[in-house]
């Protein structure tokens, strides 16, 4: 019978008294004593962190699983932009329109391909150098930053270390500029030494396109160890190709972002070159894709050497 009666002593020292505890208290005691253990064990199991900010992918969180991407190389014509029909955008995607929610890149999961895009609007990025007229880079972005429009300038770190100020007056201007690599090698065909040299010896800051966009898991490690985030292109515009031995017009270079699809645009970056027709192309780019209903990431004052991550513009 012992085993089957739960005993409450009451008092102290020779006047406690053994006395049965109701069949109600015991119960009520017993489910309090459950929900008690039940609670401790909730509060000390290790929780998994599955809030936006989060930082890497973890299968256990609702949905990240599935967002996770498969890496794959990209070449200067791999990620292009196609010559599909534009879907309506939604509403709020134009220039000066609040900020859209976050997509799942923002969740943890590092969109290479939009340089962790997320504004809704469209990144325009200058690549290489313009050989022949250098200050050519300020000009453009200062037409630019006239529009009030960022761009982000992927410059070609050999040729932007003999003109140091080239650099720096495009960040005055408001835009990010990234590094090219040194010499604009592929860097998936160096050996890690050399590998390490090009991206080292870029434009400082935390944004690398790797040339040609040939980056694969070891190029994305030795440019992370470096600290740098791969940066490459949802349309490209094709305008360092030649057509018929002369350069791609700008009409052509424009109709490629205009007939480009809406996934290419929406948080999309597009890919023109220093060096060709884009820059004649951009205002005839920029009237489109407002006139598609699209903003382009807007010019808000002087930046650093950091490009932020997210990438809200």
């Amino acid at each position: 019978m012992s085993g089957n009666r739960d005993v409450f002593r009451r008092g102290r020292g020779r006047h406690r008294r053994r006395r049965r505890a109701p069949l109600k208290t015991v119960l009520t005691v017993s489910v309090l004593m459950a929900c008690s253990a039940f609670m401790a064990n909730a509060v000390n199991d290790d929780t998994t962190e599955c809030g936006p900010l989060g930082n890497a992918v973890n299968p256990s969180c609702p949905g990240q699983a599935a967002a996770k991407r498969v890496e794959t190389p990209a070449g200067k014509a791999g990620s292009g932009g196609g010559g599909g029909t534009d879907g309506m955008p939604r509403d709020g995607d134009g220039a000066g329109a609040a900020p859209r929610p976050r997509t799942p890149e923002a969740e943890g999961v590092y969109d290479r391909e939009r340089c962790g895009n997320t504004s809704g609007r469209v990144l325009l990025t200058l690549d290489d150098w313009p050989y022949n007229d250098p200050q050519r880079s300020v000009r453009i972005g200062a037409q630019l930053q006239a529009q009030g429009v960022r761009a982000a300038f992927f410059l070609i770190g050999k040729f932007a270390a003999q003109y140091p100020q080239i650099t720096a007056t495009l960040r005055q201007q408001g835009h990010w500029v990234g590094n090219h690599s040194y010499t604009h090698r592929k860097l998936t065909a160096l050996d890690d030494d050399v590998l390490t040299d090009e991206i080292r010896l870029g434009v400082g800051g935390n944004m690398l396109r790797p040339p040609y966009g040939a980056a694969d898991e070891r190029e994305r490690e030795a440019a992370a160890e470096l600290g740098y985030r791969v940066c490459n292109w949802t349309v490209d515009t094709h305008d360092w190709e030649k057509v018929d031995g002369q350069p791609r017009s700008v009409e052509d270079i424009r109709a490629s972002v205009r007939n480009a699809t809406q996934e290419e645009k929406h948080n999309g970056v597009i890919l023109g070159h220093l060096f060709s027709n884009f820059p004649e192309a951009l205002p005839g780019i920029i009237s489109d894709l407002q006139s598609q209903g699209y903003g382009v990431c807007r010019n808000n004052g002087p930046v650093g050497d950091q490009v932020p991550y997210p990438l809200d513009c």
